[in-house]
């Protein structure tokens, strides 16, 4: 793991959501180096399923070299904010570091999520994260290492991580958003940036949003505290940054990332926002014995007439799987993406390398060995017969890129799959 070197010794951090999970992870790191911990959360008596409260926080980081103060916050509540971070000032003589983690989230759809809900994501991570750092901010003016880290991840408008979840993506951009402009506001003044895992961490949170088979496919929280604490030993004019935690830790030498997984060797959950189709995520979470939370939505298309369809190319998939069995992956040993435009745009996958196969929309679970980009009526075409690849590749309907033999060994498959009535 990353050594600590002693940077954040005296240094005072205001951590948002530090009574579990990566806040206090981030916050036993620091108390390594001797800082001083501002615990600012609302649990102040034990919850029934979540382990941990502010006080029995404070007592690990007092525990680890550092000096605690814990803070009974609502990050909602400008007032409890404001008191906490006076408490802050009062206590430790100022504020050096802002570290906004505290986050609500539910992976609903649009008429799946109350009013309550957004209000309660929206007040959280954006209003709360906008609103607490407007108040520390004075504070970070007047030392010698401000620092502003949000736990918040790159600003990625692929819509494919808008249609599942459109009311916490919003809220979680808005964390990205004040990094993006504060950083240019108090640029010189503080270092402002954003930090956001590879892969999932294990966390209470995590494990209620994916049962019990979630743990073996994540990371600790020991991954983000090394990160951040990468990030926050930099001068003040490293800022403007959205970074990533594996990202960061090569570039500080370190090389085994084993040390951070709950199960070493296990795959692992890509996180969300970084381009792994939320689909891909589900999939790979129900293969690792996982439930996920956020399963995509599987409604059929509607029709003019109001009738349900499973659309062309969900059709055609159907079909795909039927046809598709371990003597075909066995002969043909090759990961296939599709990516398609027109009126049924999308990516899709088709997995003829393990087990007996499998095919479906968003990215294969790991590289694709073949990228293919046409239409999606060229698509269908295709898989019916009606339209020979390579004719489409001669013509510039088709667009391939990667291994050309096992694209021949998909031509060959589709040409079966068409003579079997697909």
């Amino acid at each position: 793991m990353l050594q600590n070197t002693g940077k954040l010794a005296g240094c005072t951090l205001f951590i948002t959501g530090a009574s579990r999970g990566i806040g206090k992870a981030i916050a036993l790191k620091a108390a390594k180096d001797g800082a001083n911990i501002v615990i600012a959360a609302k649990t102040a008596e034990p919850h029934p399923k979540l382990p941990g409260t502010i006080y029995t926080a404070a007592q690990e980081v007092e525990a680890a070299g550092g000096k605690a103060l814990a803070c009974v916050v609502d990050i909602r509540d400008e007032k409890q904010v404001g008191e906490a971070v006076q408490k802050a000032v009062d206590r430790f003589g100022g504020i050096d570091i802002l570290v906004n983690n505290a986050s609500a989230i539910s992976l609903t759809g649009t008429l799946e999520t109350p009013i309550k809900k957004v209000d309660l994501m929206l007040g959280i991570n954006l209003r709360g994260t906008y609103m607490t750092s407007k108040m520390v901010i004075p504070h970070l003016l007047k030392s010698r290492r401000p620092h502003i880290l949000n736990l918040s991840p790159p600003l990625n408008l692929n819509p494919t991580w808008f249609k599942n979840h459109t009311a916490y993506t919003m809220a979680k951009y808005g964390m990205s958003m004040c990094v993006l402009g504060m950083a240019e506001e108090f640029r010189g003044q503080i270092a402002i940036n954003a930090l956001w895992p590879k892969t999932a961490i294990q966390t209470a949170a995590m494990d209620m949003l994916g049962g019990e088979g979630i743990a073996k496919q994540c990371r600790t929280a020991d991954i983000i505290a090394d990160a951040a604490y990468a990030i926050l030993s930099q001068p003040k004019d490293y800022t403007g940054h959205f970074l990533v935690d594996e990202d960061i830790l090569k570039e500080h030498g370190v090389c085994d990332f084993d040390q951070y997984a709950v199960q070493p060797g296990h795959p692992l959950l890509p996180d969300f926002f970084l381009d792994e189709a939320p689909e891909t995520l589900v999939k790979q979470m129900e293969q690792h014995g996982a439930t996920p939370a956020f399963k995509p939505s599987t409604k059929p298309h509607q029709t003019s007439d109001g009738s349900s369809s499973r659309g062309p190319i969900e059709s055609t998939f159907d079909l795909i799987r039927e046809v598709i069995n371990g003597d075909v992956v066995k002969s043909t040993q090759g990961i296939y993406q599709f990516d398609l435009s027109g009126e049924h745009a999308g990516v899709w996958f088709l997995d003829l390398k393990s087990g007996s196969g499998s095919a479906g929309q968003g990215q294969p679970p790991v590289k694709a060995d073949v990228v293919m980009a046409m239409d999606s009526a060229d698509f269908s075409k295709m898989f019916l017969g009606q339209l020979k690849p390579t004719m489409a590749f001669m013509s510039g309907k088709l667009r391939i890129k990667g291994d050309m033999t096992l694209a021949i060994k998909l031509e060959k498959l589709m040409s079966h799959m068409s003579k079997a009535k697909l």
